[in-house]
């Protein structure tokens, strides 16, 4: 087996075109690292390297392209890979190599969970929920949660803006809700009323 041309498809890429009528989607830096050129004699472990090594290097640029638009926890990564098309090994390798190259981390990820929903007003019950939903792994919960701020002011304002009749049953059972579906705890919900009824009755008197 011969290179028979090296087509150049774009400013990194080039399709290796081989004497059997074949071809290889890679990129420059493959060229490069294995030396080809046009005439060069491939035999078959040089040619099973060329397709594992330009197969990784075209995966590596997908995963890029993904995590430079959002942040992904390696569960999110490795499962849209697949989706895409990506063989899970190949899969497997981006994650890896993401996560010791620096561009995947799923404890800075998982802190910047947190600090995002708590900045959205929401309990860590969500939270938790979103963490689990991410892929993320529950030893790497507790240290994320050390970005969570104390809940106490954002219920009491959730409340204070909400609750018109604190007598009023329906009203406290809809901000309740609410509360729930946010994630806070019936513990806290119910502490934040008790706060919001003592500032009412130290208001009236």
């Amino acid at each position: 087996m011969q290179v028979a041309a090296l087509k150049q498809t774009s400013p990194e890429h080039v399709a290796v075109l081989l004497s059997d009528g074949g071809d290889v989607r890679s990129t420059l830096s493959v060229i490069t690292e294995l030396r080809l050129f046009v005439g060069k004699e491939l035999d078959a472990p040089t040619l099973s390297e060329l397709r594992l090594l330009s197969r990784r290097a075209l995966s590596r640029e997908r995963a890029l392209a993904i995590v430079s638009r959002r942040p992904h926890s390696c569960k999110e990564l490795r499962d849209k890979l697949t989706q895409k098309g990506e063989d899970e090994t190949d899969a497997d390798y981006c994650v890896e190599w993401l996560r010791e190259h620096g561009f995947l981390d799923d404890a800075r990820y998982a802190a910047q969970i947190v600090r995002h929903y708590a900045g959205k007003n929401y309990g860590a019950g969500r939270i938790r929920a979103e963490l689990s939903r991410r892929g993320i792994d529950r030893d790497l919960w507790d240290e994320a949660f050390t970005e969570l701020p104390e809940a106490d002011d954002k219920l009491d304002r959730f409340i204070a803006a909400r609750l018109k009749d604190a007598d009023d049953p329906s009203q406290v059972q809809k901000v309740s809700n609410a509360l729930l579906r946010r994630g806070y705890s019936w513990e806290q919900i119910r502490g934040a009323l008790r706060r919001y009824c003592d500032t009412i009755e130290e208001e009236s008197t």
